[in-house]
């Protein structure tokens, strides 16, 4: 029992940190109510979260290279921890924003090193479980987010969303401090220290600047000098990326088209499938006056079906080729999003049961697929960068999904408060729509990517013996 004690000390951690992407989407009525939030807050609030995990999943899997997977892995979790404390007592929303900032680089540091104390804890068929069952936490956790966000806010407050991290860490910290072996440290390895200001300045500025432009017009200054800010950084990233000594993103890897169309995909099946769900939540708490752990249930059928579709792809179309699993699942995502635009001025929360099942199936074939096969795309020595480089696809398409999806709906719906059910209506099924179109797009073109690349892409059963 004993020899799965770091196993369960991983597990524990990405299960935080996983959890905290969704568990704020039932809670945010409660926030505006409490705070006195508008929609631009409380799109900060979970988009502070996933900008910073974005921003920083390369970069600290880079520092951990340098300094040991052990030491920045506890680092992150206590200051995790620490974060989680300040949310929960935030007296108002520019705390609570900052707050879920820090707790998102706590969770990037903590995402960036788990797979690499499990790869160094395990060998052979034991690492083989341990990345199994690693999978399945972080495939289980946003099903348990929405419901664990309910149940707190119903039973006690908002604010113990985030309080119920802190015996949670304590134990991982415990337990991670005995369990894991002393990291190595490659002395020799750089950390990129211009590209990662670089791309955090690139990615906060481009979203920064969606959502002010949304909220007081695009011709809004600070909106505009946010744009330019973020574009202009997002060249220089790409200049310092192709000529640094050490990138942590080498550019070259996108000249791969199995790897491109990898990375397309992630960012894809966030943006089309999960990043309007915050509205979701809001229709039904503020419109249909469902309860926290109600609206926590009708949430359920998205996540539901994606962890029983993914175990179902891993037995039976591990051997599928990825333009299928990744390109069609993401296809699939965008019918699903199209579902949802039949939600109308009468509709009752049943509405979106089918488009929430099938996109909960195009994420379970698509989610698999999708760090398997970026790393079988590359080198054994650049896997763990194509890991960390699909991850921060993801929550790049996360962050940006809520913007934009946010943006839409409120140049819509408005933001006075409250919304007429009318316009709260057509907001949400135009945000849909768009998440159905970039869906049908990101899908497509990586279905032609897949489809031209002639690199031959390892089955899902080969993802842990590559991961490094």
């Amino acid at each position: 029992m004993r020899k799965w004690l770091p196993l369960f000390a991983a597990c524990l951690g990405t299960l935080m940190l996983l959890i905290d992407v969704t568990i704020v989407n039932v809670a945010l009525p409660d926030m505006a109510a409490d705070l006195g939030a508008g929609l631009s807050g409380l799109q900060w609030i979970v988009d502070g979260y996933a900008l910073a995990l974005a921003a920083l999943l390369l970069v600290l899997g880079s520092l951990a290279d340098r300094l040991g997977a052990k030491p920045v892995y506890l680092a992150g979790l206590t200051l995790f921890a620490i974060s989680s404390l300040v949310c929960g007592s935030a007296a108002d929303t520019s705390i609570l924003i900052v707050a879920r900032v820090f707790q998102g680089i706590g969770g990037a540091a903590m995402f960036a090193t788990t797979l690499s104390l499990l790869h160094a804890t395990y060998t052979g068929r034991d690492r083989g479980i341990a990345f199994g069952a690693w999978g399945a936490v972080g495939g289980a956790a946003a099903a348990l987010g929405v419901v664990l966000g309910g149940v707190l806010t119903d039973l006690l407050s908002w604010r113990w969303i985030f309080l119920v991290n802190l015996p949670i860490a304590a134990l991982t910290i415990a337990l991670s401090i005995s369990v894991f072996p002393a990291s190595q440290r490659r002395s020799g390895h750089r950390v990129d220290l211009p590209g990662m200001l670089a791309f955090t300045v690139a990615a906060t500025g481009v979203t920064f600047g969606i959502i002010r432009g949304g909220e007081h017009g695009w011709d809004d200054g600070g909106a505009l000098a946010a744009l330019c800010l973020g574009l202009a950084a997002a060249a220089l990233f790409a200049v310092i990326e192709s000529r640094g000594p050490a990138p942590m993103f080498p550019l070259s890897l996108l000249r791969n088209r199995t790897f491109a169309a990898t990375l397309l995909g992630a960012s894809g099946q966030t943006f089309s499938a999960f990043a309007a769900s915050p509205l979701i939540s809001l229709w039904l708490r503020q419109q249909l006056h469902m309860s926290p752990l109600s609206t926590g249930l009708a949430l359920l059928p998205m996540a539901a079906t994606a962890f029983l579709v993914a175990g179902a792809t891993g037995r039976f179309l591990h051997d599928a080729a990825a333009k299928w699993t990744i390109g069609a699942g993401l296809i699939v995502i965008a019918v699903g999003a199209g579902l949802l635009t039949m939600v109308d001025t009468g509709s009752s929360w049943t509405a979106l049961i089918p488009g929430l099942v099938v996109i909960g199936a195009g994420a379970g074939v698509n989610a698999p697929a999708l760090v398997s096969t970026a790393m079988a795309a590359v080198p054994v020595q650049q896997s763990g960068t194509a890991a960390g480089a699909v991850n921060t696809a993801r929550q790049l398409g996360l962050a940006l999904g809520i913007a934009i999806l946010g943006t839409v709906f409120r140049g819509t719906a408005g933001d006075g408060r409250p919304i007429p059910l009318t316009h709260f209506v057509d907001g949400i099924d135009t945000a849909f729509t768009v998440a159905c179109v970039v869906g049908l797009i990101f899908g497509a073109v990586s279905f032609a990517l897949f489809h031209r690349a002639r690199a031959q892409v390892a089955p899902i059963s080969a993802q842990p013996a590559l991961v490094d």
